[in-house]
């Protein structure tokens, strides 16, 4: 995982296992466009695929996280076909899959403006931090468009309802609104209690074992909305004796019951 593979996102990984993204277009906003959303699953796949990596940030360069949709994009995106355009919404729909579905906890670092797609990319994040003051917008129908791509995660993170009403009107909201909606879950006042907010979530995933960790967001997803029934009490009964019974499990007990740090912590 090397910086030099990319040109419109940085991508550094530590040996303790912790890989930072970054948005690198701070000339526009972090703006999506075609190449940005090619890197942003590239990197999402490479990281999911590296099993040392246990917390993946994603953050945007200069003042804003992302204000969406790239403006030369979206004049290209007018004069293509249907089926191009297409093409174009279901490859930004990988992409924010590719995030939702990483097996790391994926945190995401917001400040200045996450609009339309960037605030698609926190919603898809597990959790997300944001410096106070922070300005929010699910724009598209502003545009005579709907936020398609991102609308399953948003839905997921904030409700039906609010969501209706957001994406209807195109409020812009603050940073403590999105919390109170639940599309963040802390709101920081200072770029030190960013940091300090940051190394306090990397601790806690640091000390979880990494296996079980996966898991738990693999169950969160499958259980979410499902009607409770036996078979469903079935389906998670299996699920906690296939933990007990492998191998991080086994060496969480141990290491409970011996009063000693497991295998995987600091």
């Amino acid at each position: 995982m090397r910086d030099s593979e990319y040109d419109l996102i940085t991508l550094e990984a530590t040996q303790e296992g912790l890989a930072v993204v970054t948005l690198n277009r701070p000339d526009v906003h972090n703006a999506f466009n075609a190449e940005l959303i090619a890197e942003l699953t590239d990197a999402f796949h490479t990281i999911a695929d590296q099993r040392t990596i246990r917390m993946m940030i994603l953050r945007g360069a200069g003042k804003s996280f992302s204000a969406g949709a790239d403006l030369n994009w979206m004049k290209l995106a007018a004069m293509h076909t249907r089926d191009d355009n297409e093409r174009d919404a279901m490859n930004l729909a990988e992409m924010l899959r590719a995030l939702y579905e990483m097996p790391q906890m994926t945190l995401a670092l917001v400040q200045g403006a996450a609009m339309g797609g960037g605030a698609g990319l926190v919603a898809a994040c597990d959790v997300a931090v944001a410096m106070k003051g922070t300005k929010f917008r699910f724009s598209e129908v502003r545009l005579g468009l709907t936020p398609a791509t991102i609308s399953p995660y948003v839905i997921e993170a904030i409700g039906p309802r609010w969501a209706k009403a957001l994406f209807t009107t195109a409020e812009t909201f603050d940073a403590d609104y999105a919390e109170r909606l639940g599309l963040v879950q802390y709101v920081v006042e200072t770029e030190a209690d960013m940091t300090a907010m940051e190394e306090h979530l990397a601790d806690l995933v640091f000390a979880a074992a990494p296996g079980a960790v996966a898991d738990s967001k693999a169950l969160v997803r499958d259980v979410s909305g499902v009607f409770i029934d036996k078979d469903l009490s079935h389906d998670t009964s299996k699920r906690i004796a296939a933990r007990r019974a492998s191998e991080e499990g086994k060496e969480g007990i141990a290491a409970f019951l011996d009063k000693r740090p497991p295998s995987w912590g600091k």
